[in-house]
């Protein structure tokens, strides 16, 4: 186990009274088991689109675009 120092949690508190409200809507998202799914499998398919090297539709938007030629 990974002792932390008491002053950490004292920055914290610091920092919880300056935080701008993006962020404190960001904290209270990130507490919701389905919207880190949701965040996880959006980076996973932004990844896999830059290493195919598919544009940023993917490849569902890579066929619709085929489509209309």
């Amino acid at each position: 186990m990974i002792a932390v120092p008491q002053r950490i949690g004292e920055i914290q508190k610091n920092n919880a009274q300056t935080v701008s409200p993006r962020i404190a809507i960001l904290r209270q998202k990130i507490d919701n088991e389905d919207y880190l799914n949701e965040a996880i499998q959006r980076i996973a398919q932004v990844l896999s689109n830059e290493i195919l090297e598919l544009p940023h539709g993917g490849s569902y938007h890579e066929r619709q675009y085929k489509g209309w030629k």
